[in-house]
């Protein structure tokens, strides 16, 4: 009978014992992203890479561009230091809300539907829509001009979803720059992109075969995070980072130096 009590005391302190260990060990990772990405002291940020002026790699092949220095500007404003993951536009939202990356900076568009699965700052740029086609195209002069039309974008873009809803077939592409060797070698009809990026694209390539043709909408930009409370506090003060950086100039420099104008007001 000693035995077995003295067994189930065993026991029984080797439970609270590993309760207490898995109580104590979940300190360590707090809920709060905030809190988490102030005790690393790094910001991760998910980015392409590829997709200028948002984004891309200069002649001495460093990571540049009107998102890169966004998320430093975040990352300084919260203390600590940054680290970009560049990987492919589908990977990039996949993996905020996967908890691998802290935010993305990568020209993301709010939509309706991604507010379902992302917790969004509030706008930190704006840009309409353009239509795109070869300087030689007579048969598209508007976006309703693109039913039964062949366009291209990255598959889950909001330009996708745009060619569709207007009825083209959308070819799925890696980046702008394929796109448009699409559309000159004249195996797609059309594409549709940020005007920011064609305006880019052209002061790089002004021979390029290329016309803007029609312009749709004011797409916000916005930058998200997971879903979720543990991010309430991480957004709330990017947006007071941004917001003061909007009020004393530093945010219209940016896009000045990027898109040569100040895009950084919905009007």
């Amino acid at each position: 009978m000693k035995k077995r009590v003295l067994r189930f005391a065993a026991l029984l302190l080797i439970f609270v014992f590993t309760l207490s260990a898995a109580s104590c060990g979940a300190g360590k990772e707090p809920d709060d992203a905030l809190e988490a990405i102030r005790a690393r002291g790094e910001l991760i940020i998910a980015t392409e890479g590829n997709w200028a002026p948002w984004t891309y790699h200069d002649g001495s092949n460093a990571l540049v561009g009107l998102d890169v220095e966004i998320g430093r500007l975040i990352a300084d404003g919260l203390g600590v230091k940054v680290r970009f993951e560049e990987t492919d536009w589908d990977s990039i939202l996949a993996g905020v809300e996967a908890g691998r990356f802290d935010i993305a900076c990568n020209g993301v568009t709010y939509t309706e539907e991604r507010a379902q699965s992302y917790r969004f700052t509030a706008p930190y740029v704006y840009s309409p829509n353009v239509l795109v086609v070869r300087k030689d195209n007579t048969e598209i002069a508007s976006f309703a001009d693109l039913k039964g039309k062949t366009t291209a974008n990255t598959a889950s873009s909001t330009y996708a979803a745009i060619g569709e809803r207007y009825g083209a077939s959308v070819t799925p592409v890696d980046d702008l720059a394929q796109t448009i060797e699409l559309l000159l070698a004249g195996r797609i009809d059309a594409t549709i992109n940020a005007k920011v990026s064609i305006l880019d694209y052209l002061s790089v390539h002004p021979d390029a075969g290329i016309k803007i043709v029609a312009t749709e909408g004011n797409d916000a930009f916005v930058i998200p995070a997971k879903k979720g409370d543990s991010t309430a506090k991480l957004v709330a003060e990017i947006d007071r980072i941004l917001e003061d950086a909007r009020k004393d100039g530093r945010l219209g420099e940016i896009s000045k130096k990027y898109f040569g104008e100040d895009l950084t007001h919905a009007e």
